[in-house]
């Protein structure tokens, strides 16, 4: 297989089949396009959503704290606290362990949350550290947010712009090799994009602003959150190209590698569904982050990106640009 997440079929084909026991205090669990799972507590929900770190090296405890309470917030819930998990190659040191902590200690403060507990160890077959985390959120059960509550006629917002995990992570842990390719000035300031990873912030406001569907953008990047929220809320989408987003230091990567930037990583990107998607981006302003409206969601199934001399179906994601990146450089 190649490196990256399972692909949606082979999810729906040899993962959701086998979950045990459905309980009906789970009230969102495993499927396309949903990151986290919840679980009924009288009024409020609990929401839980995991997440390995695997692609990046450079403050990888920080990223591993961010990334999985992105997704917590992404269903309209407060992140509480996390557990991790530090896998690191038998080469390494405690000193390293006490390195990946402290990273991961400086993103709780930041969002002032605990880290609760987990489990650390010294693993066979490792070339670098594996981080896995798990963020506990809550959130009252009439506020719970899903990737699946996406309406037609709901605009599409994106915050910031795509592509910004994936950029940062090349630049920081591949600057040598991207010296000849890309002009330092987009490489000092790449690096300086693993800053803006949380969705925190922007997932507050659209909670409050009546979002129906948020999704922070991952693996497979901007083409496969708007696929999976599609495919989860059974619906279409449209989306015009020239509407989204993109930073010079990651087109000008994207240009040098040959990847394309709307399939690479990008956490720090949320993907929001919402009935005024204009006063959405005017609130994002006034918080200080920069938002756009990319498309509209639509009746049917279709699911449409309008470039600017054709229209491109929106399919599966098959892998993220990253990884594709990573093994052209590590040559």
């Amino acid at each position: 297989m190649e490196a990256g997440k399972l692909d949606a079929t082979n999810l729906e084909n040899k993962v959701f089949p086998f979950t045990g026991k459905k309980r009906a205090e789970v009230v969102l669990r495993a499927a396309i396009g949903e990151d986290s799972a919840a679980i009924e507590l009288d009024d409020w929900c609990c929401v839980f959503s995991s997440d390995p770190i695997t692609g990046a090296i450079t403050e990888n405890g920080w990223l591993a704290v961010h990334v999985a309470c992105n997704d917590v917030v992404a269903n309209g819930a407060e992140p509480v606290g996390v557990m991790i998990t530090v896998l690191m190659p038998e080469k390494t040191s405690a000193e390293d362990v006490e390195k990946v902590m402290k990273s991961a200690h400086e993103a709780a403060l930041e969002l002032g949350i605990e880290i609760m507990g987990g489990h650390t160890e010294f693993t066979y077959g490792l070339d670098q550290p594996v981080i896995c985390t798990t963020a506990i959120g809550k959130v009252k059960k009439d506020k719970l947010i899903t990737s699946a509550g996406a309406k037609p006629g709901d605009d599409i917002v994106i915050t910031k712009a795509v592509g910004l995990e994936g950029t940062a992570i090349l630049a920081l842990d591949y600057e040598e090799q991207l010296k000849g390719l890309v002009a330092e000035k987009y490489l000092a300031k790449a690096k300086t994009f693993l800053q803006l990873i949380s969705v925190v912030p922007e997932g507050r406001i659209a909670s409050a602003l009546g979002a129906t569907a948020m999704h922070d953008i991952t693996e497979g990047g901007l083409l496969g959150a708007l696929y999976e929220i599609a495919e989860a809320s059974g619906v279409g989408i449209e989306v015009d190209a020239k509407s989204i987003p993109i930073w010079p230091e990651t087109k000008t990567i994207a240009e040098a590698l040959k990847i394309d930037p709307f399939k690479l990583i990008s956490s720090g990107s949320m993907l929001i569904t919402v009935p005024e998607g204009d006063k959405l981006v005017a609130k994002l302003k006034e918080a200080g982050i920069n938002g756009a409206v990319i498309g509209k969601v639509t009746s049917g199934r279709q699911k449409k990106l309008i470039a600017t001399e054709k229209v491109v179906e929106i399919t599966k994601p098959e892998g993220d640009e990253l990884w594709r990146a990573k093994k052209m450089l590590d040559k």
